[in-house]
């Protein structure tokens, strides 16, 4: 049986407040930062999942090891209390973050040399149109 949790962490990253969505399926961790801006309600959190989540893109899986559920709920209540005083995010989103700037930043990158190649084609194409008007004026 196949299954799939989630997690949402929200925090204040001056000068927005932004979300972090964990997504783990099949031993494999995906995130997704959202930027909320002014602080956002539990409401305003709330209906941001159900209307946005299916849009939001993740990041390539990376490889983690889930861990087994605890039953117990006064431990389950000290790790929720534990988290909550944490600050930011966990070391392995952080790195799924950044392996998706990357992948960004080279798609990025790409596509601007491609145009910046289109562009150079085209003055060039014109350059030789403008050269044989030239000599035929003659």
């Amino acid at each position: 049986m196949e299954k799939i949790t989630g997690k949402l962490t929200v925090f204040f990253d001056d000068p927005f407040w932004v979300g972090v969505f964990e997504r783990i399926e099949e031993n494999k961790l995906s995130v997704c930062r959202v930027v909320f801006g002014a602080e956002p309600k539990d409401y305003e959190v709330y209906d941001f999942i159900l209307k946005n989540y299916s849009n939001l893109k993740f990041s390539s899986s990376i490889e983690v090891e889930v861990k087994k559920e605890n039953a117990n709920p006064k431990r389950l209540q000290r790790e929720a209390r534990k988290q909550g005083k944490q600050v930011g995010i966990g070391t392995k989103s952080q790195l799924s973050l950044q392996q998706q700037r990357e992948e960004m930043k080279l798609e990025r990158k790409t596509k601007i040399r491609q145009r910046k190649e289109l562009e150079k084609q085209r003055k060039f194409e014109l350059k030789q149109e403008k050269r044989k008007q030239k000599h035929r004026g003659k």
